[in-house]
């Protein structure tokens, strides 16, 4: 398979804290992969690092080949790599529809002088991106579809807020979505749901995905390959069973083995 995001020995430093020590981490075309560990794991830096949000001290990403470290976010999402947060960030007083639309103007032609002007070339992209945002709201079914597209988006229910928070991503046309716990904060049956919709974004919209989750279900029931960091580095990968399985993961999860702790005190 083609790898779409390649991480060679990455590292970022915060404060003294190696954050990212040395990390190689890649993502093949069409797969799922999911990201795990304990907090504090270096999880989420290596999204921020991944997406722009902090350049990287030392090491290489290349997205699609291309070197992208140290490009700005607006850089990144416009060659095909989105993402969404582990804390949601939406624009609560615009509409659920006008938080989608918002996604997509990355890909705008028209100019601030059409803008301005209302040109027929405005308006009729205008129009254009619209569409495809209810196209885009129409993936998740009746959570986010209908009346709710007038809706502000603070009214929404948490889980609803996080399904926008995807389909703004979804709207900047991402070869590859970066998905920071998509679940948290849901209940088991918005995460049995969010289970599939997952599954679907590569299925029906042929988008690959890489997700940051600590719901061993859901990791197991969408995973290609699962991928375990502790203390900045990469501890192991492989596909679920085998991961979840491994001595170290298990230590880096739950602590030292019995045993071990009965060698120490001999």
């Amino acid at each position: 398979m083609t790898a779409i995001l390649e991480v060679d020995n990455v590292k970022k430093t915060f404060g003294g804290v190696n954050a990212l020590d040395g990390v190689d981490f890649h993502v093949d075309e069409g797969e799922i992969v999911s990201v795990i560990g304990p907090n504090g794991a270096g999880k989420t830096s290596l999204f921020n690092v991944i997406s722009g949000l902090f350049p990287p001290d030392g090491g290489q990403i290349r997205f699609k080949g291309e070197d992208i470290g140290g490009l700005a976010p607006n850089q990144i999402t416009e060659r095909g790599l989105a993402r969404t947060f582990q804390n949601v960030k939406l624009f609560p007083n615009l509409t659920v529809l006008e938080n989608v639309m918002v996604g997509q103007h990355c890909r705008n032609k028209s100019g601030a002088w059409d803008a301005i002007l209302q040109t027929p070339r405005f308006k009729r992209e205008e129009k254009e991106i619209e569409q495809k945002a209810k196209d885009i709201l129409s993936f998740f079914g009746t959570r986010l579809s209908g009346y709710r597209h007038n809706q502000p988006a603070f009214v929404l229910s948490y889980a609803n807020r996080r399904r926008l928070e995807i389909a703004r991503a979804m709207a900047t046309e991402p070869e590859l979505l970066l998905l920071d716990e998509p679940t948290a904060g849901m209940n088991p049956r918005e995460t049995t749901e969010l289970t599939e919709l997952i599954g679907r974004l590569r299925s029906d919209r042929g988008i690959t995905v890489a997700l940051i989750e600590h719901d061993m279900k859901l990791v197991g029931d969408v995973s290609d390959r699962v991928v375990v960091f502790d203390h900045g580095v990469k501890l192991v990968e492989g596909d679920y069973q085998t991961v979840s399985t491994d001595d170290a993961v298990i230590e880096a999860y739950l602590g030292r083995p019995a045993e071990r702790d009965e060698e120490a005190t001999a």
